[in-house]
């Protein structure tokens, strides 16, 4: 027999396997020493007041024993006879387009400018010890795209976009845990994502498909609106590669700035889009633990984290008519060197899969309007990307010309004063101080200097100088909107061409763009 309650308990019972289990048989009139097993479906932290709950939604077998996971997907075997879709990019959009090809019996053929997951780690390396930026392998580019390594958190508001559940069963198909189908805001964690986006590739490799990593999107020709082949560069060998094309599916992210710009310089319609820009902002873990676990010493934190993960936090604030708000909250997590070309600094965060590491940090971003990119307006539809550009490669030069970020205690920045010194910070190629207003301008700085105050009295203890911010947060989500058809998700003027994800401004995290990839996929099928 299978039950299903809902329960609301303190952590140390919800996380206690032999404490759950008494306060299930108390609940259900059952004996503890009777067969019955527990399974968690939902489990969610309410900590709005000082009696932290969790939310637990679970499935109780008595005398049966549950089913284990037995979720297959139905790929199919594929062959050089078979329909074929090609895909530029392995993030989440590209290989979930791949994955949903080979279900419908459609030969997925994968071209990555970066390299694969393994490969991916010696450059990152390069960008943290010797402060080199391989532009063609990074943070953002190679295989599982930008998620891969900063962070992997898989909570979406897409819901209502594609089947959630899919994604994340697939995802544990290929090797997550089977956690992530339990907690209200999942996440793989950097160290365990690498190894699941290897699985993918050997599904997509094992049923037929291919891929080709260190090739490069360069060119492409248009016969009778559509894509006729395009012009890939080998960057191993130099070499330039022509492929035909039947279906195109766009799934480069929202860091391939050069796609952006080939759009453009064939007159292939390209829009300007809404975006944020920012810092990183970096606490104790402990003061973020302290202040929304209502602790009132470092050893109560202590003790409520033997039950409690690492804690986060939401923050929005109006300031004069723009939103600034807290962007990608990495608990026990690390601020990443994400730039993609050698002269600009880019940060982005991630966490562990245990989130474990001392800090906390999260991007503070001030939203903008086209409107904002007046001052660009030479660049058209490329305005904001422009506007975007010109921040990294002040906060390159005011760093220091290297991949060390300028920085400035949170409470200095606030009021103006400079940071004679500077706390430990997780960055790992290094931070200099500097005035930040000075690298992010009076529009942001101010509006930046307006939220920080009010966060600080949202969360009593956030507004310190035990934080510091850390500069630029600039790829929140692209500058550039890819149209296409509602409908067909055809490109309005080419019509075998499929923005998705990220890149095409369709998504915004990995399950979204996995979602969209999908949907890409699909809409080649009925097409």
């Amino acid at each position: 027999m299978k039950k299903i309650i809902q329960l609301q308990l303190p952590p140390n019972v919800a996380f206690n396997e032999q404490l759950l289990k008494e306060e299930i048989s108390v609940q259900l009139s059952v004996k503890t020493n009777d067969p019955f097993f527990i399974r968690p479906v939902k489990r969610s932290i309410d900590a709005r007041g000082r009696s932290i709950k969790i939310n637990l939604t679970v499935e109780v077998y008595i005398n049966e024993t549950p089913e284990g996971f037995n979720y297959k997907p139905n790929y199919k075997l594929t062959t050089h006879h078979s329909p074929f879709t090609t895909i530029i990019g392995s993030g989440p959009g590209g290989l979930f387009a791949a994955l949903r090809c080979l279900e419908n019996g459609i030969k997925p053929i994968i071209i990555e400018r970066g390299k694969d997951v393994q490969a991916r780690r010696r450059d990152l390396a390069a960008i943290h010890k010797e402060q080199i930026v391989n532009p063609e392998s990074n943070y953002c580019f190679g295989e599982g795209g930008a998620g891969t390594y900063s962070d992997g958190k898989l909570y979406t508001r897409s819901t209502k976009r594609g089947d959630v559940e899919k994604i994340l069963k697939t995802l544990v198909y290929h090797g997550a845990s089977e956690e992530i189908l339990i907690d209200a805001h999942p996440h793989i964690g950097t160290n365990k994502l690498p190894q699941i986006i290897s699985k993918i590739r050997e599904t997509v490799l094992n049923f037929g498909g291919e891929i080709y990593f260190e090739h490069k999107l360069i060119d492409f020709t248009l016969q009778n609106e559509n894509i006729k082949e395009i012009s890939v560069l080998d960057l191993k060998t130099n070499e330039t590669k022509i492929f035909p094309i039947q279906n195109l599916i766009l799934a480069t992210g929202h860091s391939a700035r050069d796609i952006y710009e080939l759009l453009y310089k064939k007159n292939i319609l390209v829009e300007g889009k809404p975006f944020a820009m920012g810092v990183r902002v970096e606490h104790p873990q402990s003061l973020i633990d302290k202040i929304q676990y209502h602790c009132g010493s470092l050893e109560e934190v202590i003790e409520k984290r033997n039950y409690l993960p690492a804690s986060s936090y939401s923050l929005v604030q109006q300031v004069a008519g723009r939103g600034v708000y807290s962007f990608c909250m990495c608990p026990g997590g690390i601020i990443a060197p994400c730039a993609t070309a050698q002269e600009e600094i880019v940060t982005n965060g991630w966490s562990p899969s245990k989130r474990n590491n001392p800090f906390a940090n999260s991007g503070i971003v001030v939203g903008f309007d086209l409107k904002d990119f007046e001052p660009f307006k030479y660049f058209g539809a490329l305005a904001g990307l422009e506007f975007q550009k010109q921040l990294e490669h002040k906060a390159w030069q005011l760093g220091g010309k290297t991949q060390t970020a300028p920085a400035q205690r949170l409470l200095d920045f606030v009021n103006n004063k400079f940071s004679s010194s500077l706390p430990d910070c997780s960055y790992q190629p290094g931070i200099n101080s500097v005035n930040m207003k000075e690298v992010l301008g009076k529009m942001i700085g101010d509006s930046l200097q307006q939220g920080f105050k009010a966060f600080g009295n949202k969360m009593r203890g956030y507004l310190t100088n035990e934080a510091v911010i850390v500069g630029v947060e600039s790829r929140t989500s692209t500058p550039v909107r890819i149209p296409r058809d509602k409908n067909s998700l055809q490109h309005p003027e080419i019509k075998n061409l499929f923005p998705c994800g990220e890149g095409a401004g369709f998504a915004g995290g990995i399950v979204s763009a996995a979602i969209d990839g999908e949907k890409c996929a699909e809409a080649i099928c009925v097409k």
